[in-house]
């Protein structure tokens, strides 16, 4: 079954990656092989970040499942070893990805053989390999002094010794705090960027807008523009290139507007208004959600993500509204993923790190994939942290040392409602501000910045149009 589960990740990945990775000569060279054992690698890492996500979802459903029909012949296969034996391999795996397979797909793209050696594979995997153990050490070295600055104790410096059983659990313990931190800060800029990104992909309802106006308004300028580039001579670069990049722009805004013309009643006046409230519904509850679970912590120590072991699979609902609060949980917990991710990549520190269709390098595809595997990883973390659900982490994620701490969780959960709210406050309030800063005359000085939200253009009669 576990074998099925990744078979099924693996192919879906597999498209994935495909689908954005830069085209490249089809020659049997030894580039073409390093690409290939880097693609698949690369493919390994993103099936592995998808199975850490659907972790907490297929846990959560399974519990209610085998709540409602426990003694079902058909559902037999479905039972807490296999749901342990999950997250088991998904923490296993998470290490290995991390720590293994993505240095040594990175090294080995970069590697060249070292100087006076034969050049091929053997010279590249070779230098890969010294690199790969430099590294290691390089990073020993580091949580040694972090956890002699922490911890100075000779029982905590002598533990780590013990290879398999503390350091690399106290490693990962490190870097899922790291995740969780990057969660922090990517989560509440991705719920309010949520409402552009689906205000971008729907078809907004067109309300005292002449949308006729608009299109001969911009047919004239792709005209001017047109005409504009057939005058200028092709020894002018600089201006061609200019001109080019408005009339990709002309098109693009043709092409939205020409897309709105044909969208049906039904399409402009209530999928967009229904996707916005579902929106706004879900980013209340979790914040709801984030402050109930404030409370239980000030009042109750069982609220801790590393507290009580829980009653089982299969033994008792972890929700209090049962199968239909499972479903809520699930659908928050998909969310919070999808808005971790859209403000992963739009933080300006970030924005060239998005993957682009055919144009993406295979070093940028294997950063990515480490991006995701960490936020994926960091996921049920997170989750379990901030109350969304009450389904207690298993295996190795539920040794994390710093989940025990009450300061940490408690300052967690409290910056990630005060963020949320902020961050939702200045994307609702921006069309007011925008407008004070225009009665005030503080519009020229460029307070706001905001550029890609709206973008306007005067039209025939002197009035401001939202393209």
């Amino acid at each position: 079954i576990c074998f099925l589960l990744f078979a099924v990740l693996y192919i879906v990945s597999y498209f994935i990656i495909t689908r954005y990775k830069r085209k490249a000569d089809e020659q049997e060279d030894e580039d073409a092989i390093v690409n290939r054992i880097s693609l698949f690698l690369s493919t390994f890492t993103l099936a592995v970040s998808a199975g850490a996500v659907l972790l907490l979802p297929f846990s959560i459903i399974s519990n209610e499942i085998l709540l409602s029909f426990p003694q079902n012949y058909y559902i037999q296969w479905l039972n807490g070893s296999l749901i342990h034996g999950l997250w088991n391999l998904a923490s296993l795996f998470s290490n290995l990805c991390l720590f293994v397979l993505m240095p040594f797909a990175f090294f080995f793209l970069e590697s060249e053989g070292f100087a006076g050696l034969k050049k091929g594979i053997r010279a590249r995997i070779l230098e890969t390999l010294v690199m790969l153990i430099l590294l290691a050490l390089l990073i020993l070295g580091i949580v040694w002094v972090a956890s002699a600055l922490i911890d100075n104790d000779a029982a905590s410096m002598e533990s780590l010794y013990d290879l398999w059983e503390f350091y690399l659990p106290y490693l990962y313990s490190c870097i899922s705090l790291m995740g969780c931190l990057l969660l922090l800060l990517c989560t509440p800029v991705g719920l309010s960027r949520m409402f552009t990104v689906m205000g971008q992909l729907l078809v907004k309802p067109t309300i005292l807008e002449d949308l006729d106006e608009q299109m001969y308004i911009i047919t004239l300028e792709e005209e001017a523009i047109q005409r504009k580039l057939n005058g200028i001579s092709s020894t002018v670069e600089y201006q061609t290139a200019e001109l080019e990049r408005e009339l990709e722009k002309v098109k693009s805004k043709k092409t939205n507007l020409e897309r709105r013309k044909k969208a049906s009643a039904w399409e402009r006046n209530l999928v967009y208004p229904a996707v916005m409230i579902l929106l706004l519904i879900g980013t209340s509850i979790s914040v709801l959600l984030v402050a109930l679970n404030i409370l239980y912590l000030l009042v109750d120590e069982t609220a801790m993500p590393k507290g009580s072991g829980g009653p089982g699979i299969g033994n008792a609902s972890l929700s209090t509204f049962g199968f239909v609060g499972a479903a809520i949980e699930i659908i928050l917990i998909f969310y919070l993923m999808v808005s971790s991710v859209v403000g992963f990549y739009s933080l300006r520190f970030f924005e060239n790190f998005t993957p682009k269709k055919d144009d993406t390098t295979m070093t940028k595809i294997i950063g990515n994939c480490v991006s995701i595997l960490v936020l994926s990883s960091a996921l049920p973390v997170m989750s379990r942290t901030l109350g969304i659900t009450r389904f207690d982490l298993l295996g190795d994620f539920g040794r994390f040392n710093w989940l025990g701490n009450f300061y940490i969780v408690l300052s967690y959960n409290l910056l990630f409602a005060i963020m949320t709210t902020l961050c939702l406050v200045r994307k609702f309030t921006s069309a007011v501000r925008e407008e004070l800063l225009k009665a005030l005359g503080l519009d020229k000085l460029h307070l706001s910045n905001n550029p890609r939200d709206s973008e306007t253009k005067p039209s025939a009669n002197g009035h401001q149009k939202t393209l």
